[in-house]
Protein backbone atom coordinates (compact mmCIF):
# COMPACT_ATOMS: atom_id res chain seq x y z
CA UNK A 1 0.00 0.00 0.00
CA UNK A 2 1.62 3.14 -0.69
CA UNK A 3 1.97 5.53 2.07
CA UNK A 4 1.49 9.50 2.60
CA UNK A 5 2.39 11.82 5.11
CA UNK A 6 0.27 15.34 5.56
CA UNK A 7 1.56 17.90 7.38
CA UNK A 8 -1.57 20.49 8.25
CA UNK A 9 -3.81 17.26 8.05
CA UNK A 10 -6.49 18.26 10.23
CA UNK A 11 -6.71 21.60 8.75
CA UNK A 12 -9.33 22.58 6.04
CA UNK A 13 -7.36 21.45 2.75
CA UNK A 14 -5.14 19.09 4.69
CA UNK A 15 -8.40 16.81 6.27
CA UNK A 16 -10.33 16.46 2.98
CA UNK A 17 -6.64 15.00 1.14
CA UNK A 18 -6.43 12.58 4.22
CA UNK A 19 -9.69 11.20 3.30
CA UNK A 20 -9.48 11.16 -0.09
CA UNK A 21 -6.08 9.18 0.34
CA UNK A 22 -7.75 6.59 3.06
CA UNK A 23 -10.55 6.29 0.40
CA UNK A 24 -8.07 5.32 -2.61
CA UNK A 25 -6.00 2.83 -0.29
CA UNK A 26 -3.13 4.87 1.05
CA UNK A 27 -1.55 4.49 4.84
CA UNK A 28 -1.60 8.30 5.92
CA UNK A 29 0.68 9.98 8.25
CA UNK A 30 -1.06 12.96 9.40
CA UNK A 31 1.22 15.59 11.05
CA UNK A 32 -0.23 18.82 12.86
CA UNK A 33 0.67 20.68 16.13
CA UNK A 34 -3.25 22.30 15.71
CA UNK A 35 -2.70 25.98 16.37
CA UNK A 36 -4.77 26.32 13.26
CA UNK A 37 -5.97 22.37 12.42
CA UNK A 38 -9.11 21.20 14.03
CA UNK A 39 -9.07 17.50 14.87
CA UNK A 40 -12.84 17.28 14.69
CA UNK A 41 -12.16 17.36 10.78
CA UNK A 42 -10.29 14.47 11.20
CA UNK A 43 -12.53 12.43 13.66
CA UNK A 44 -14.07 10.04 10.93
CA UNK A 45 -10.96 8.80 10.17
CA UNK A 46 -9.04 7.97 13.69
CA UNK A 47 -10.18 4.80 14.12
CA UNK A 48 -9.09 3.65 10.45
CA UNK A 49 -6.32 1.34 10.83
CA UNK A 50 -4.80 3.22 7.96
CA UNK A 51 -4.75 6.22 9.05
CA UNK A 52 -2.03 7.44 11.78
CA UNK A 53 -2.26 11.03 13.57
CA UNK A 54 0.95 12.33 15.19
CA UNK A 55 0.43 16.15 17.23
CA UNK A 56 3.80 17.80 16.44
CA UNK A 57 5.00 20.68 15.37
CA UNK A 58 7.20 20.34 11.92
CA UNK A 59 9.67 23.31 12.94
CA UNK A 60 10.67 20.67 15.42
CA UNK A 61 12.93 17.55 14.41
CA UNK A 62 10.82 14.85 12.46
CA UNK A 63 13.19 12.40 14.00
CA UNK A 64 10.69 11.01 16.74
CA UNK A 65 7.98 10.00 13.53
CA UNK A 66 9.99 9.27 11.01
CA UNK A 67 11.18 6.43 13.07
CA UNK A 68 7.87 4.85 13.22
CA UNK A 69 7.60 4.21 9.78
CA UNK A 70 10.27 2.48 7.39
CA UNK A 71 9.35 4.18 4.08
CA UNK A 72 7.06 7.28 2.66
CA UNK A 73 5.59 7.28 -0.51
CA UNK A 74 4.59 11.02 -1.13
CA UNK A 75 5.02 13.96 1.58
CA UNK A 76 2.26 17.12 1.16
CA UNK A 77 3.82 20.08 2.96
CA UNK A 78 -0.01 22.13 3.77
CA UNK A 79 0.98 23.31 7.01
CA UNK A 80 0.61 26.91 7.71
CA UNK A 81 -1.82 29.77 9.14
CA UNK A 82 -4.09 30.97 6.06
CA UNK A 83 -6.68 33.26 7.27
CA UNK A 84 -5.72 36.72 6.91
CA UNK A 85 -8.20 38.10 9.23
CA UNK A 86 -6.84 40.20 11.76
CA UNK A 87 -9.55 39.66 14.12
CA UNK A 88 -8.95 35.92 14.07
CA UNK A 89 -6.69 34.70 16.74
CA UNK A 90 -5.62 31.81 13.91
CA UNK A 91 -4.74 34.40 11.54
CA UNK A 92 -1.04 34.52 10.26
CA UNK A 93 -1.58 38.24 11.42
CA UNK A 94 -1.86 36.69 14.48
CA UNK A 95 0.83 34.08 14.22
CA UNK A 96 3.39 35.70 12.50
CA UNK A 97 6.47 34.35 13.38
CA UNK A 98 5.17 30.81 13.58
CA UNK A 99 3.96 31.01 10.00
CA UNK A 100 7.11 32.38 9.05
CA UNK A 101 8.74 29.23 10.76
CA UNK A 102 6.12 26.82 9.24
CA UNK A 103 6.87 27.81 5.90
CA UNK A 104 10.81 27.90 6.50
CA UNK A 105 12.27 25.57 9.36
CA UNK A 106 9.03 23.41 8.29
CA UNK A 107 9.96 23.01 5.31
CA UNK A 108 13.47 22.35 5.64
CA UNK A 109 12.08 19.86 7.60
CA UNK A 110 9.87 17.74 5.79
CA UNK A 111 12.61 18.18 3.07
CA UNK A 112 14.90 16.60 4.80
CA UNK A 113 12.96 13.58 5.21
CA UNK A 114 12.03 13.71 1.89
CA UNK A 115 15.87 13.16 1.33
CA UNK A 116 16.31 10.77 3.90
CA UNK A 117 12.92 8.44 2.88
CA UNK A 118 13.59 9.04 -1.06
CA UNK A 119 9.84 10.06 -0.80
CA UNK A 120 8.00 13.11 -3.53
CA UNK A 121 7.35 16.28 -2.12
CA UNK A 122 4.83 18.82 -2.81
CA UNK A 123 5.09 22.26 -1.58
CA UNK A 124 1.80 24.20 -0.97
CA UNK A 125 2.41 27.55 -2.29
CA UNK A 126 -0.39 30.24 -2.52
CA UNK A 127 -1.16 32.46 -5.06
CA UNK A 128 -0.06 35.34 -2.33
CA UNK A 129 2.96 35.11 -3.66
CA UNK A 130 1.89 37.17 -6.60
CA UNK A 131 0.77 40.13 -4.18
CA UNK A 132 -1.40 42.62 -5.40
CA UNK A 133 -0.60 41.60 -9.27
CA UNK A 134 0.06 43.64 -12.02
CA UNK A 135 -0.71 40.86 -14.55
CA UNK A 136 -3.93 39.38 -14.65
CA UNK A 137 -4.65 36.45 -14.75
CA UNK A 138 -1.00 35.60 -13.27
CA UNK A 139 0.67 32.51 -14.66
CA UNK A 140 3.26 30.83 -12.73
CA UNK A 141 5.98 32.76 -15.14
CA UNK A 142 4.70 36.16 -12.97
CA UNK A 143 6.79 36.80 -10.08
CA UNK A 144 4.58 39.10 -8.63
CA UNK A 145 4.13 42.54 -6.49
CA UNK A 146 5.02 41.99 -2.93
CA UNK A 147 6.30 44.25 -0.86
CA UNK A 148 9.10 41.98 1.66
CA UNK A 149 7.68 44.00 5.01
CA UNK A 150 4.53 44.76 4.25
CA UNK A 151 1.40 43.75 7.23
CA UNK A 152 0.96 40.52 4.81
CA UNK A 153 4.47 39.57 4.21
CA UNK A 154 4.92 36.88 6.72
CA UNK A 155 2.70 34.30 4.66
CA UNK A 156 3.73 35.72 1.61
CA UNK A 157 7.51 35.88 1.90
CA UNK A 158 6.93 32.80 3.82
CA UNK A 159 5.62 31.13 1.10
CA UNK A 160 8.24 32.83 -1.70
CA UNK A 161 11.30 31.45 0.57
CA UNK A 162 9.39 27.60 1.12
CA UNK A 163 9.57 27.59 -2.89
CA UNK A 164 12.96 29.08 -3.02
CA UNK A 165 14.29 26.12 -0.70
CA UNK A 166 12.14 23.03 -2.18
CA UNK A 167 14.16 24.50 -5.56
CA UNK A 168 17.28 24.34 -3.77
CA UNK A 169 16.64 20.84 -2.47
CA UNK A 170 15.81 20.24 -6.37
CA UNK A 171 19.06 21.20 -7.28
CA UNK A 172 21.24 20.15 -4.74
CA UNK A 173 20.08 16.60 -4.26
CA UNK A 174 17.71 16.21 -7.13
CA UNK A 175 14.56 15.73 -4.57
CA UNK A 176 11.36 15.17 -6.36
CA UNK A 177 9.65 17.72 -5.67
CA UNK A 178 7.19 20.24 -6.93
CA UNK A 179 4.86 23.71 -5.93
CA UNK A 180 1.17 24.31 -6.44
CA UNK A 181 -0.03 27.54 -5.61
CA UNK A 182 -3.49 27.54 -4.04
CA UNK A 183 -5.94 30.32 -5.31
CA UNK A 184 -8.94 31.02 -3.00
CA UNK A 185 -10.47 27.80 -1.82
CA UNK A 186 -13.78 26.74 -0.07
CA UNK A 187 -16.04 24.26 0.79
CA UNK A 188 -17.05 22.05 4.02
CA UNK A 189 -14.63 22.31 6.98
CA UNK A 190 -13.42 25.84 6.84
CA UNK A 191 -13.34 27.40 9.91
CA UNK A 192 -16.05 29.42 10.80
CA UNK A 193 -14.17 32.24 11.95
CA UNK A 194 -11.55 32.14 9.45
CA UNK A 195 -12.43 35.74 8.17
CA UNK A 196 -12.24 34.67 4.67
CA UNK A 197 -15.08 35.86 2.31
CA UNK A 198 -16.73 33.06 1.69
CA UNK A 199 -17.19 31.55 5.04
CA UNK A 200 -17.77 35.06 6.42
CA UNK A 201 -20.51 35.86 4.14
CA UNK A 202 -22.37 32.73 4.56
CA UNK A 203 -22.28 32.78 8.17
CA UNK A 204 -23.52 36.48 8.22
CA UNK A 205 -26.09 35.28 6.03
CA UNK A 206 -27.56 32.31 7.94
CA UNK A 207 -27.60 34.45 11.47
CA UNK A 208 -29.18 37.09 10.01
CA UNK A 209 -26.48 39.68 10.19
CA UNK A 210 -25.48 42.17 7.99
CA UNK A 211 -23.43 40.96 5.04
CA UNK A 212 -19.62 42.65 5.02
CA UNK A 213 -18.10 43.86 2.09
CA UNK A 214 -14.91 45.77 2.20
CA UNK A 215 -14.00 48.62 -0.27
CA UNK A 216 -16.90 48.75 -2.55
CA UNK A 217 -16.69 45.70 -3.45
CA UNK A 218 -15.11 45.83 -6.68
CA UNK A 219 -12.09 43.64 -5.87
CA UNK A 220 -12.11 40.40 -8.01
CA UNK A 221 -11.60 36.84 -6.21
CA UNK A 222 -11.55 33.28 -7.89
CA UNK A 223 -12.97 30.41 -5.99
CA UNK A 224 -12.41 27.21 -6.19
CA UNK A 225 -14.30 24.30 -4.21
CA UNK A 226 -12.58 22.01 -2.02
CA UNK A 227 -13.51 18.73 -4.32
CA UNK A 228 -11.67 20.40 -7.42
CA UNK A 229 -8.75 21.65 -5.37
CA UNK A 230 -7.91 17.94 -3.46
CA UNK A 231 -8.23 16.38 -7.50
CA UNK A 232 -5.74 18.63 -8.39
CA UNK A 233 -2.96 18.72 -5.45
CA UNK A 234 -3.63 14.57 -6.08
CA UNK A 235 -2.71 15.39 -9.70
CA UNK A 236 0.26 17.32 -9.14
CA UNK A 237 1.77 14.48 -6.92
CA UNK A 238 0.82 11.43 -8.97
CA UNK A 239 1.63 12.62 -12.10
CA UNK A 240 4.83 11.30 -13.66
CA UNK A 241 5.63 14.60 -15.66
CA UNK A 242 5.63 17.15 -12.31
CA UNK A 243 9.12 17.10 -10.76
CA UNK A 244 10.10 20.66 -10.71
CA UNK A 245 7.40 22.34 -12.13
CA UNK A 246 5.28 25.18 -10.41
CA UNK A 247 1.93 24.53 -11.10
CA UNK A 248 -1.54 27.09 -10.24
CA UNK A 249 -4.32 25.49 -8.93
CA UNK A 250 -7.68 27.12 -9.12
CA UNK A 251 -10.80 28.77 -10.90
CA UNK A 252 -10.61 31.29 -13.13
CA UNK A 253 -14.59 31.89 -13.01
CA UNK A 254 -13.31 35.63 -11.99
CA UNK A 255 -16.37 37.25 -10.14
CA UNK A 256 -16.33 40.58 -7.75
CA UNK A 257 -16.87 40.62 -4.01
CA UNK A 258 -20.13 42.35 -4.21
CA UNK A 259 -21.12 39.80 -6.65
CA UNK A 260 -20.52 37.02 -4.69
CA UNK A 261 -22.28 38.51 -1.57
CA UNK A 262 -25.40 38.98 -3.70
CA UNK A 263 -25.11 35.21 -5.08
CA UNK A 264 -24.83 34.22 -1.15
CA UNK A 265 -27.74 36.30 -0.05
CA UNK A 266 -29.57 34.63 -2.41
CA UNK A 267 -28.72 31.17 -1.74
CA UNK A 268 -29.46 31.61 1.90
CA UNK A 269 -32.23 33.42 1.50
CA UNK A 270 -30.97 35.68 3.77
CA UNK A 271 -32.92 39.26 4.37
CA UNK A 272 -29.32 40.27 5.42
CA UNK A 273 -28.53 44.08 4.16
CA UNK A 274 -25.00 44.28 2.35
CA UNK A 275 -22.49 46.87 4.01
CA UNK A 276 -19.25 48.41 3.42
CA UNK A 277 -16.30 48.74 5.45
CA UNK A 278 -12.79 50.19 5.00
CA UNK A 279 -10.93 48.23 2.52
CA UNK A 280 -7.68 46.42 4.77
CA UNK A 281 -4.55 47.24 3.60
CA UNK A 282 -2.69 45.32 1.20
CA UNK A 283 -5.99 43.50 0.21
CA UNK A 284 -5.12 42.67 -3.48
CA UNK A 285 -7.14 44.32 -6.01
CA UNK A 286 -7.99 41.28 -7.98
CA UNK A 287 -7.31 37.28 -8.07
CA UNK A 288 -7.12 35.05 -11.07
CA UNK A 289 -4.86 32.38 -12.03
CA UNK A 290 -3.97 31.30 -14.88
CA UNK A 291 -4.72 27.98 -15.05
CA UNK A 292 -3.24 26.51 -18.83
CA UNK A 293 -0.73 24.99 -17.58
CA UNK A 294 -2.45 22.99 -15.15
CA UNK A 295 -4.77 21.84 -18.32
CA UNK A 296 -1.67 20.62 -20.11
CA UNK A 297 0.14 19.26 -17.59
CA UNK A 298 -2.57 17.57 -15.28
CA UNK A 299 -5.38 17.55 -17.60
CA UNK A 300 -7.06 19.09 -14.94
CA UNK A 301 -9.94 22.07 -14.58
CA UNK A 302 -12.21 22.79 -11.96
CA UNK A 303 -15.80 20.74 -12.28
CA UNK A 304 -17.81 22.38 -10.03
CA UNK A 305 -19.48 25.45 -10.73
CA UNK A 306 -19.40 28.42 -8.00
CA UNK A 307 -23.17 28.28 -7.12
CA UNK A 308 -23.08 24.37 -6.77
CA UNK A 309 -19.95 24.82 -4.29
CA UNK A 310 -21.86 27.42 -2.55
CA UNK A 311 -24.74 25.62 -2.08
CA UNK A 312 -23.07 22.69 -0.90
CA UNK A 313 -20.71 24.98 1.46
CA UNK A 314 -24.20 26.55 2.93
CA UNK A 315 -25.68 23.21 3.98
CA UNK A 316 -22.39 22.57 5.56
CA UNK A 317 -22.09 25.71 7.79
CA UNK A 318 -26.03 25.51 8.41
CA UNK A 319 -25.40 22.08 9.85
CA UNK A 320 -22.38 22.51 12.34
Amino acid sequence: MPKALIAGGSGFIGSHLCSKLINNGYIVYCVDNLITGNKTNINNLLDNPGFFFFRHDITTSLTNISARFEDVDYIFHLASPASPNINNEKSYMNLPIETMLANSLGTYNLLLLAKEKNSKFLFASTSEVYGNPAVSPQPESYFGNVSPNGKRSVYDEGKRFGEALTFAFLRKYDTDARIIRIFNTYGPNMQKDDGRVISNFINQAIERLPITVYGQGSQTRSFCYIDDMIDGIMSAMLANNTKGEVINLGNPDERTIKEIAAIVKELTGAQSQIINEPLPDEDPERRKPDIEKAKKILQWEPKISLEDGLKRTIEYFRNI
